[in-house]
Parts: C-alpha cells; sequence; structure tokens
C-alpha cells in the first residue's frame, strides 16, 4: 500500500487516513470466500467460518455492517450478526470492492500484525470461550478485531511500526514517549477513537477504554494477580474489594486477556511483561498458573498448526527450543553497531533482494547479495550453506570472515540433531552462555571449531516450503545485541523474499 510521505500528527489527521485507508487481501483468501458466498449450500456461519482466516476481510464485513445499521442501535458483536443485516448480496458487492494481491505483496508489518490477531483469537477460543459458552461469538470475533484499529497504521506507516519495535522492544525505550514522538499522540488513546469511530463491537471498546481512562484500576487487578501463591488471600482481597471484584468477573475482559497473553508471548515467553497477563488471566480464570501456562502452550500450538505463517514469526516456535535461545533481550547492542555507512550498504543490498523481478542470474549472486546485506547488518562471521534436495547433505556457498577451508565445508545433518531439525521446518536458534553445553555437544565439530565464540545465530530459510538454506553468523564470538538480532531477522526476510521471486523467475 501507499504510504504517506508527511505522517498526521493530530488524533483528527490520523482518524480520516485511517478511516480511508484500504485494507489489502490475499488473494487466496478472497477466492475461498467469493466460492463461499456464492455456494448455496452454505449457512452463515460456514461462511463466517471461511472469512475468519482474513482479517481484513472480517473488519470490512462488520464496518460496513455498522455503518450502514440504521435503526439497529447496537453495533454486530459477531461476523455472523453482520452477515446477516448485510445480507449475501451486499457482502459479494464489498468483496469485490477490495484490494487483491498476492500474499507476498502485503506488507509484512500488517501480515505480522493479523497472525498475532488471529493467535489471539485461538487463545480466547481455548481459554474462555468454553467457560462463557453463550457468548463464545462475542469472545472469538472481539479477540480477532481488537487489534484491528493497528492494522491500517502498520500498512500504511510500515516505517512508523519499524521503527516503534526497534525502540521499544530492542532498546527498551518507553512506549508512551516513543508513540508521541512517531506518531504525535498517544497509541492507544488513536486505537479508542478509532474503535468508535469505526462502531466496533463494545467489548474492544471496553478494553481500550480501560487501558486510556482506567488504568488504575487494571494495575491494581495486575498488582492482586502476582499473589498467585495465595489463593485464599487473593480471594480476600477482593472480597473486600467489590468494584474490583465486579469488574474481574465481567466477560469482556477476556478479549483484552487474549490479546496481551499474544502480544507478549510475540515478544518473549519468559518476560515480565508476559508474566503480567498470564497471573492476570490465571486470577481471571480462579486457575493455578502452571496450569493456565499449560493451556496457553496448547492454544499457541493450535494456533501455529492452523494457520499458515509464511516468512511471519508465531510464537508457538520459540516453544520448540529452550526459551533462552530465543529471547529478545533487552541489553546493550553489542559493540561496532552498524555506522551510517554501513547501514545505507544494507539498505541497498536488501532492495536488491526485494526487486522484482529478481536480479539474480543465478543462486550464486543471490547469496552473495545475502551474505554482503547480513555482513553490513553487523554479522563479521558468516557462513551461507545450501541443502541438497534430499537434505542429505549441505555445501558452503558463501563464507565470510572464516577461513580459506570454510569455503569447502561439507556437512551431513544425519550426524547432528540439531541441523535435522533446522532442515525439517525453517527455523531460528540462538546460542548463548546458558544453553551453549546442552545445543553445542549436538552441533558438528567441523562446525564449532569455525565459531568458537558463546554467541551465534543459526537460521533455516525455507522457498516453496522446504528448507534450501541455513545460515551460521556471528558477531565474533560476542555477545549480540537486541539490535543486532532484529537487523539479522529483517534481512533474513529479505532473502526469504529473495528467494521466492528468484523461483518464480521465467514463469
Amino acid at each position: 500500500m501507499p504510504q504517506s510521505e508527511s505522517p498526521p500528527r493530530t488524533l483528527e489527521a490520523w482518524l480520516k487516513q485511517l478511516d480511508a485507508a484500504r485494507l489489502p487481501v490475499a488473494s487466496r483468501h478472497h477466492e475461498n470466500v467469493r466460492r463461499a458466498l456464492l455456494d448455496g449450500r452454505k449457512s452463515l456461519r460456514d461462511i463466517a467460518e471461511c472469512m475468519q482466516d482474513s482479517p481484513s476481510i472480517v473488519l470490512a464485513m462488520l464496518r460496513e455492517a455498522n455503518r450502514s445499521g440504521g435503526s439497529f442501535a447496537e453495533p454486530a458483536e459477531s461476523l455472523e450478526m453482520a452477515l446477516n443485516r448485510l445480507g449475501l448480496k451486499r457482502a459479494e458487492t464489498l468483496l469485490q470492492q477490495m484490494t487483491v494481491l498476492d500474499e507476498t505483496q502485503i506488507p509484512l508489518p500488517l501480515r505480522q500484525l493479523q497472525l498475532v490477531s488471529l493467535h489471539a483469537s485461538q487463545q480466547a477460543s481455548g481459554l474462555f470461550a468454553g467457560r462463557l459458552a453463550r457468548l463464545w461469538q462475542e469472545i472469538h470475533w472481539g479477540s480477532l478485531l481488537f487489534l484491528a484499529p493497528l492494522w491500517p497504521l502498520v500498512a500504511s506507516q510500515p516505517q512508523l511500526f519499524e521503527a516503534w519495535e526497534q525502540r521499544v522492544l530492542g532498546r527498551g525505550e518507553p512506549g508512551p514517549k516513543v508513540e508521541r514522538e512517531l506518531l504525535g499522540v498517544p497509541l492507544l488513546q488513536l486505537c479508542l477513537a478509532l474503535a468508535q469511530h469505526w462502531r466496533l463491537p463494545e467489548w474492544i471498546v471496553q478494553g481500550y477504554r480501560l487501558l486510556v481512562e482506567d488504568r488504575r484500576r487494571l494495575v491494581k487487578a495486575l498488582h492482586l494477580a502476582r499473589d498467585n501463591q495465595h489463593p485464599l488471600h487473593q480471594q480476600q482481597m477482593l472480597d473486600a474489594d467489590p468494584a474490583l471484584r465486579r469488574w474481574l468477573t465481567q466477560p469482556g475482559n477476556s478479549i483484552l486477556l487474549a490479546n496481551g497473553l499474544a502480544l507478549s508471548s510475540h515478544h518473549n515467553w519468559r518476560c515480565e511483561h508476559h508474566l503480567r497477563w498470564q497471573r492476570l488471566a490465571g486470577l481471571y480464570l480462579q486457575t493455578a498458573l502452571p496450569d493456565l501456562q499449560q493451556l496457553i502452550h496448547q492454544q499457541a500450538a493450535q494456533s501455529a498448526r492452523r494457520h499458515e505463517a509464511n516468512g511471519l514469526w508465531h510464537p508457538a516456535e520459540a516453544l520448540l527450543w529452550p526459551w533462552d535461545a530465543c529471547r529478545l533481550q533487552r541489553q546493550r547492542p553489542a559493540p561496532a553497531p552498524k555506522a551510517n555507512a554501513a547501514l545505507e550498504q544494507w539498505k541497498q543490498h536488501c532492495a536488491r533482494l526485494l526487486a522484482q523481478p529478481s536480479p539474480f542470474a543465478n543462486v550464486l549472486q543471490l547469496t552473495a547479495c545475502a551474505g554482503q546485506a547480513l555482513q553490513a547488518a553487523g554479522m563479521s562471521r558468516l557462513l551461507v550453506l545450501l541443502a541438497d534436495r534430499t537434505h542429505s547433505r549441505l555445501l558452503a556457498q558463501q563464507a565470510i570472515g572464516l577461513p580459506a577451508t570454510a569455503a569447502q565445508l561439507r556437512l551431513d545433518p544425519a550426524q547432528s540433531q540439531v541441523l535435522r531439525r533446522l532442515l525439517a521446518e525453517p527455523g531460528q536458534l540462538r546460542l548463548t552462555p546458558a544453553n551453549l553445553a546442552q545445543v553445542s555437544a549436538l552441533l558438528p565439530g567441523s562446525l564449532k571449531a569455525l565459531f568458537d565464540g558463546e554467541h551465534l545465530l543459526l537460521r533455516s530459510i525455507a522457498s516453496n516450503g522446504r528448507v534450501v538454506m541455513l545460515l551460521v553468523a556471528d558477531q565474533g564470538g560476542g555477545e549480540f545485541g537486541a539490535t543486532g538480532v532484529q537487523a539479522f531477522g529483517k534481512t533474513v526476510q529479505c532473502i526469504e523474499r529473495a528467494l521466492a521471486t528468484f523461483a518464480r523467475r521465467g514463469m
């Protein structure tokens, strides 16, 4: 989507721009929904279930139903209700008016954020809908759409999202300060205003109103939830505060809790922020923390199995590895961060990787550009290995900052459990002193001889559903900073796009 050259700085201007934004829809989802609408055997519930895989379509239908509700005083709380108001003919017309793109052309921040929304919907359905069965539709659709006010923002201004991610998650800067600098207005206030303007379900509005206008109540509940080792004392404290007890039993809180769990786990399963949401959910459900954590992990795994995430990060991936290997640690960047010249080189290399049609005549040229981009991103030692069709060999294709012998390296994945797992599906493993002894023993000796430090990144990359490349990189063996890990991840995304474009050449 085109992005504004000069982002708005006032709430009114942001509302005007974001309300006018048209979210793109992946072509495969668009076609599936079109067929469902034309199938006379499908019920409204069947059609709604088909639409839920594309949050952009769900939002468009709900917004239009609530905008044209006429005599309906209350906004539609579910997609099935919205479709009933619109009628299938109007829904089909709306679908035809949507912007349809190939999935890889949709802005990555939008796809990533909508994956978080799908994950939140799974958490809400698994944790809360069963206990509140009569309200399962409100819980399901409310949790899916809770982050909807952010979708047009990340679609039209992806550079603001990336800057926020780098500064708040990477460097640990205060969120409100960064948001005022980037947007001119507090982000949550913008979300509340847009949710009200779109007449989103009331539970969504209530959630944002709590975060904007009644944070003291939320803070009080979070403090009480910390005492999860003493449930009797917690209950006594709730009995002494009837207002807090009544608030804590409101079913609308389920969608806020589900999104808090999904967003915080997307950043880090072990961070204090995620633990706070777990404790609060445990207090809400009157469930012991270990039991709740098991349920949350189960729902995350189900979400990952259900929703394809080509080139995206799903929190469930981190559950496959020791958590310390996947943490985004808030620490000082590693020495010698990228200088301005290196940053410009990195942008140039990434632009070449993202170019369409592919500018590369062969795989060697593509991997050379990938290696240069990773080097500019701060990786001082790098090995790019290609997998053969049977995954029986890994052959070095590019070696940077390593002895000349590294260019001739051949690895047999059958001899390493870590390599087999990385070749089975795309994934990332980060070695730190905390997990070095456990993981290093499972790596080939020839690879360990090249990278002699205590910090290492291994990332496997797929093309057309099969892992074709393995990256091994470090910053001289020293500790990675959050900025270095983020730069590595963003470069990998560019490489994935380059591989996909290269595979389609000549088609």
